[in-house]
């Protein structure tokens, strides 16, 4: 590498190693949810019926499936989500958002919606921020060919998030 491609680098890695600590932090805090949490409850909010195939919701948060069970074992136990035998295949399992469920990622979304507002967006001006889409886009190229995390938002969501 460059002298100048070693420092972006560098300075990229420290944005990705403290930017989900700052949103895990604050969504810990105001929530009781992990970032993970509320990255996996959104993606459930983001399907029709609020339900997705265990496999798809792990492609979608680009987890393991035994981190998966876990975590959406822990949100069973609060009410936040449900686990049934997919009618289609019954050898896969879906994982349903609950109506507590949206109540809590609708209830959160503002803190979290102030905290990347805070970090991210008002940090850039509006070229900058349109760049970093652009540069995003290309990296998402490169690591998701297949576009397994790219879906699109659903407008409710983002109704949600805006108030």
């Amino acid at each position: 590498m460059t002298s100048e491609e070693r420092a972006t680098w560098v300075r990229l890695s420290a944005v990705l190693e403290l930017l989900p600590a700052a949103l895990d932090s604050q969504l810990r805090r105001d929530a009781d949810l992990t970032y993970f949490d509320y990255y996996l409850l959104a993606m459930l909010s983001e399907t029709s019926e609020r339900t997705l195939r265990m496999s798809a919701l792990a492609h979608r948060t680009n987890a393991t499936l035994p981190r998966l069970s876990h975590v959406v074992r822990r949100l069973e136990e609060r009410g936040l989500v449900t686990r049934s035998q997919c009618l289609e295949d019954g050898r896969a399992t879906n994982a349903r958002l609950t109506d507590a469920g949206w109540e809590a990622l609708v209830a959160a979304a503002p803190g979290h919606v102030t905290t990347v507002r805070h970090h991210v967006v008002d940090a850039l001006t509006p070229g900058q921020l349109h760049t970093l889409g652009e540069i995003a886009d290309q990296l998402l190229r490169r690591l998701d060919p297949q576009g397994r995390m790219t879906v699109p938002p659903d407008p409710a969501v983002a109704a949600a998030e805006a108030s």
